[in-house]
Order: structure tokens, then C-alpha cells, then sequence
């Protein structure tokens, strides 16, 4: 009974609030900018609340479900990951005039020389049927007066467990953007004081879009094998909006002959 007593006056005083907010928002045409000011201030304070209110719901209500593991994996795979910004919630959903080697979640980072940084960055809850990654990442870029900007994603140990040069690589994006942009996605993996690097040209076009590296042709030492990350390099992204709705990463042996 008392909890039904709460609940009722939790539900009558919500809608007071809507009431005196609705009202607020018809005076504020008529507002001088020192009262404007006071009550944009309030405004912002409670619009923050209730963002994390609404991302805390979307996170647990909508689909697919977060920490899900599901990957279209390519036959042959010993190794897949999604990582964890794609796949759980972020601490803190976003940021805005955001500096380089600013760290999303553990296990990306931004990466820019802009002067001024006009780029902000949102995760976003998936909702698409196709979806198979619970979240994605939406960068804003407004005006950019650097010359390069920059995503670098950290793989887990188990991506240089057991590396060799007969294994094939394969990144799998699904990115959505406002105008076309190249996109590049570079492989480094570190053995011992050196680092092998493979460039390759991420495809333009709708849908999940793949690239691979073929180890074969580096001069990996299998033996010394210690990191492997990915960067993924905007070219001229200035007045972009730029979604990565998914990103994984499995690994293959290459078939015998």
C-alpha cells in the first residue's frame, strides 16, 4: 500500500513538471536574456539527467541485446572479436570539442592535429533489424583544420596468440555518412622493435564492407609477436557525420594448396 502511495505522487509530481515546463517553454519568447540565460541553465541541467535516463533505457529495452557476441565469421575462423564499444555501454556516451588521443572506452582512442577541434563524438543504441552489434559510434565533424584524423582500435591478446604469416586478417564495418569520404584501415602488429604495416582502402557502398591482410606478405616474426591494433583513417571528413554502426575483426588460416 505504501508503495503504491509513492508511486502515485511520483506520477502526480512528474506531471506538475511537465505542466510548469510546458509553460516556461510558451514564456520564453517573451524572457529578457539575463532570465534566458538562468533558465537555459536549469534547462541543461535536467535535459542531462534525462539523457542518461533514456540511454540507460534504450541500452536495456531495445535489440539486440548488449554484450552480444553474435559475428558473421568467414569459414576457417580461429579467432573473432567485436569490441567493447560496439558491444556494452559506455561510461560516459559523449563528448564534444574532443582532443586527440582522446580514449573511448579501453579500447579506442582518437587521434587528430587539428588546432581548434570541432569533432564530437555520441555512442548510439542499434535498433535496425539487420543490427548484430548492440551499439555504434557517431562522430560529427564540423570545420577540420587539420590534416588528419584518425580512429585506433586495440585488439585483445588473443589476436597475437598464435599469429602466423599463413593467417588472413579480416575487418568487417558497417558505416553510414552524411557525403562520401575515403576511409583507409591500417594493420599494425608489433614483433619485437618492429611493427609490420598493411594499408588497404575500405570499399565504398551500402552494407557490411570487408577488407583483409593477408599476412604472407610481411615480415612478421611469428615468434615475437606482441600487439595488434587497427587504425582507421577519415580522409577529409570536414563537415561530415560519420556512424560506425559495427567493426570486427576475425582471423583465418589461409587455404592450403
Amino acid at each position: 500500500m505504501k508503495g503504491g502511495w509513492r508511486r502515485a505522487l511520483g506520477i502526480w509530481f512528474d506531471r506538475r513538471a511537465l505542466i510548469r515546463w510546458s509553460r516556461l517553454a510558451d514564456q520564453a519568447g517573451g524572457l529578457n536574456l539575463a532570465q534566458l540565460r538562468r533558465l537555459r541553465n536549469r534547462a541543461g541541467a535536467l535535459q542531462r539527467r534525462l539523457n542518461r535516463v533514456i540511454h540507460t533505457a534504450d541500452g536495456r529495452l531495445a535489440l539486440p541485446h548488449i554484450g552480444s557476441d553474435a559475428i558473421q565469421k568467414p569459414l576457417g575462423t580461429d579467432w573473432s572479436y567485436r569490441p567493447d564499444l560496439w558491444r556494452g555501454p559506455l561510461p560516459a556516451i559523449g563528448e564534444v570539442a574532443v582532443e586527440s588521443r582522446t580514449r573511448i572506452g579501453e579500447q579506442a582512442t582518437i587521434f587528430h592535429d587539428c588546432r581548434i577541434s570541432e569533432l564530437t563524438f555520441r555512442q548510439l543504441r542499434n535498433t535496425h533489424e539487420d543490427d548484430l552489434a548492440p551499439f555504434g559510434l557517431r562522430m560529427d565533424v564540423f570545420r577540420f583544420d587539420g590534416s588528419f584524423l584518425s580512429l585506433v582500435v586495440d585488439l585483445p591478446d588473443g589476436a597475437a596468440q598464435g599469429l602466423q604469416k599463413r593467417h588472413i586478417l579480416q575487418l568487417d564495418t558497417i558505416v553510414e555518412m552524411e557525403k562520401p569520404l575515403e576511409i583507409f584501415v591500417r594493420l599494425n602488429v608489433r614483433h619485437g622493435p618492429n611493427t609490420e604495416q598493411i594499408v588497404r582502402e575500405l570499399p565504398i557502398g551500402p552494407g557490411t564492407r570487408s577488407v583483409e591482410f593477408d599476412l604472407a606478405y610481411t615480415r612478421l616474426n611469428e615468434k615475437r609477436v606482441e600487439k595488434v591494433w587497427i587504425d582507421l583513417i577519415f580522409e577529409d571528413p570536414e563537415m561530415n557525420q560519420i556512424i560506425l554502426r559495427d567493426l570486427t575483426v576475425t582471423r583465418r588460416p589461409r587455404a592450403e594448396m
